[in-house]
């Protein structure tokens, strides 16, 4: 039984560099912003408590303005984040308040479901730390100067996605202590020697980073389906 608040970050704060100048987290996705279908996911979420967006210092009032057209009611904060993803997360957690469970979401993943972030906190109960990933199903190499250096097992191979959820004295203490960069949030986490939770994404998951990636969401955001765990 989990015990105690669940705050959320939704970090949306990237340069959108792969976009041929569209800024993906506010492009327009079946009438509203990718950044709103994500953010109402949160706000359906029962086990949500406090929601916090980060954004880019320049779109700031754009993503306030979002809040007060949508009345979204567990939103606290959209606060600006910094130079790297690990930046833009560390603001997110100084504004949670008393939270004991942190579920941390990349904006740019708008076709999440309500299913993924109940399962991530179920998941993490063991732990205290659980991430959404899926298996690989192509072969991956190890390259290296254009030629093949190894060859991986596929069957020990997950994508990593998000949610991951945490209990917050575990990725506060990891944030604190981070030192080198990482892509993930997990990832500073296992470098303090957490063991953490994998458990099972979805393919309809897409993080949107290209043109064409907005019209494969659009499409399963059509169909109404929401991304629910395998």
């Amino acid at each position: 039984m989990r015990e105690g608040k669940v705050g959320a970050i939704v970090v949306a704060a990237g340069g959108s560099k792969r976009m041929r100048g569209t800024d993906k987290i506010f492009a327009s996705i079946e009438g509203k912003p990718l950044l709103a279908h994500c953010i109402d996911v949160f706000e359906r979420c029962p086990s949500i408590d406090q929601l916090v967006i980060v954004v880019s210092e320049n779109k700031l009032e754009e993503g306030r303005r979002l809040v007060r057209e949508h009345n979204w009611c567990k939103v606290t904060d959209v606060c600006p984040g910094g130079a790297r993803r690990q930046d833009s997360v560390r603001e997110g957690l100084k504004r949670l308040t008393e939270c004991q469970w942190v579920v941390i979401h990349d904006g740019a993943r708008p076709c999440l479901g309500v299913d993924l972030i109940e399962k991530g906190l179920e998941e993490a109960q063991d732990s205290g730390a659980a991430i959404a990933a899926i298996p690989v199903k192509d072969t991956i190499k190890v390259v290296s100067d254009t030629f093949v250096v190894e060859t991986p097992l596929r069957h020990s191979l997950w994508a990593i996605q998000t949610p991951q959820v945490f209990r917050f004295d575990i990725i506060d203490e990891a944030y604190r202590k981070a030192q080198d960069e990482a892509t993930d949030d997990a990832t500073l986490v296992e470098q303090l020697g957490y063991r953490v939770k994998v458990y099972p994404g979805s393919d309809s998951n897409i993080k949107v980073t290209t043109p064409e990636d907005l019209s494969l969401a659009e499409t399963i955001l059509k169909s109404g389906s929401g991304a629910r765990s395998i």
